[in-house]
């Protein structure tokens, strides 16, 4: 079967009644977990933005809490893991500002992380790559925002 493209999509989608979208969102829900997410984010969490990112930054600290220190190995592999979803969680939101504050706080975690990565070549990679990105970020916001996470970025 071959899907339809968006366009088509949206046509057939003001053809529905109210009731017929909502059981197509509810039938959508239970094929994948991140189509759950998306639907969590978008009615309980996208008009509260801060408390969005609040409540990724309390996942991240109890990520980085269970996180296996008996080898670098086991590090790297919890910190891509929580890398991976973080990203997810920035898909979900689509707000620069929002892949900014998350980039520079997985950073702050990172690099306050005990043992530290700067004996791992692996983790120091991973953390410089962010720091990048989140430069190249900054550069398109506002000013006003640019200077905020400029300090903190200097921080890091």
């Amino acid at each position: 079967m071959k899907a339809v493209s968006l366009k088509e999509i949206k046509q057939e989608l003001n053809t529905l009644s109210t009731t017929e979208i909502q059981e197509l969102c509810l039938r959508l829900s239970r094929f994948k977990k991140e189509n759950k997410e998306l639907l969590t984010y978008l009615l309980f969490e996208s008009h509260n933005e801060s408390g969005y990112i609040e409540s990724v930054k309390h996942y991240v600290d109890d990520e980085f809490e269970v996180i296996n220190i008996k080898s670098y190995f086991y590090i790297r592999k919890s910190v891509r893991k929580i890398l991976k979803n973080i990203k997810k969680y920035v898909r979900y939101s689509q707000k620069k500002e929002t892949e900014v504050e998350l980039l520079l706080y997985f950073c702050q975690k990172l690099k306050d992380f005990s043992p530290s990565i700067k004996y791992s070549a692996q983790l120091q990679n991973t953390y410089n790559r962010q720091i990048l990105l989140a430069k190249k970020i900054i550069a398109t916001l506002h000013e006003d925002l640019q200077y905020d996470y400029n300090l903190m970025l200097e921080d890091l």
